[in-house]
Order: C-alpha cells, then structure tokens, then sequence
C-alpha cells in the first residue's frame, strides 16, 4: 500500500508514515527499496539460528527467573496450558496448540519480572516472526506432541522452583524448536512480500 494512501486512511501526512516505516526497517522488520517499495521482510536461514541462540538464552534466563518466584500467578497460568496443550496435541488441533504456544513463552518471559527482558523479547519475536514459524513446523510428524512434551518438564522445573534445571529444560526445548524451524526453512523457499502487493500496513 503506497504511503499516500496509508497517510489517507490514518489522517497524517505522509512524514509520520514514512518515520514510522523506518523505524519498521530498523527493527528488521520491513525492506525500504527506494522507488521500488517497501516489503515485508523474513529472516534468513543464518538469521533464524541467530535470533534463535538468543531467544534460548533469553527464556532460559525467564524460566530460571519464574522459578525462584515460587507459586505466581504464572505458574498457574502454565498449569493450565499445559492441561490444554495435551488436550490440542490428542485432538491434532494444530492451530489452537501454536495459540498455547504463544501464550507459554509469553507467560514464562513475563512471568520473570523484568521489564527490560520482555521489551527485548518482544522484538527478537517480531523479527523472527515466531508465530508463522511454529505453524509450519507443527506440520512435522510427532513435534507437537514433542514440544508438548518439552512444555512440561520445563513447567515441572518452574513449579519445583528449580531455577537450575527450569532454564536447562527451556534452552533444550528452544534448541530442539529452532532445529524443526531450520528443517522447514531448508524444505521450503519463501518469497518477499510487498506490502504494497499485500496490502499490509506496515
């Protein structure tokens, strides 16, 4: 969509929509081509295993941090998603699973109590664009049932208050996730997407 007619549709001139744009690309999340336009951009393969090394150590330090808070209001919030986890896992209902998901990870970075944490949590999944991610690989056979799995152990070390072991069973989960993710990427080519073609506002 053109920045004439993003700049139309909210009421702005055009400059508000230009910087909001560059601050997009500077998230890695938008290519600006001049006189070509602006697309929504996807990791590489070399940046998916990067953004994934930190993602590890990013909820690996939250599990450990939830898990020395004791009994939060967290640690009941996970109880339950794992209980819906292995209801979607046994039902092959990949769609509400990759919700659960999201929900897990979030609830366990936020349930850390640092702010700081969450504001760089919440960009690395912006550009990893986590969400699309899990979709395609809850198509491999047996991984959802296996996260489901790995889901577990980490909520048991939480509830444990085993700060030790609840960020070693999350950076194995993670790992183990960033692996299905790269069987994917290299099974399958991905091509930019415009926003002007897709319409998107970014």
């Amino acid at each position: 969509m053109p920045e004439i007619v993003l700049a139309q549709e909210f009421g702005v001139s055009r400059t508000p929509i230009r910087e909001a744009l560059k601050q997009l690309e500077i998230e890695g999340l938008v290519d600006i081509q001049p006189r070509v336009g602006t697309f929504v951009r996807y990791p590489t393969p070399r940046e998916i295993i990067e953004l994934f090394q930190i993602k590890e150590s990013l909820e690996g330090l939250a599990a450990g941090l939830l898990a020395r808070r004791g009994k939060v209001a967290e640690a009941a919030v996970l109880e339950r998603n794992i209980e819906r986890s292995e209801k979607a896992v046994t039902a092959g209902d990949a769609t509400e699973y990759a919700r659960l998901v999201h929900e897990f990870h979030w609830t366990i970075v936020t349930g850390a109590d640092n702010s700081k944490l969450v504001e760089h949590y919440g960009r690395l999944m912006n550009q990893l664009a986590y969400h699309r991610i899990v979709l395609r690989t809850l198509d491999q056979p047996g991984r959802m049932a296996a996260s489901n799995v790995e889901h577990r152990l980490v909520v048991e070390a939480i509830l444990a208050k085993d700060h030790v072991g609840a960020e070693f069973a999350m950076r194995t989960h993670v790992d183990a996730s960033s692996r299905a993710a790269l069987r994917v990427d290299r099974s399958a080519t991905t091509s930019p997407e415009s926003v002007d073609d897709a319409g998107a506002s970014a």
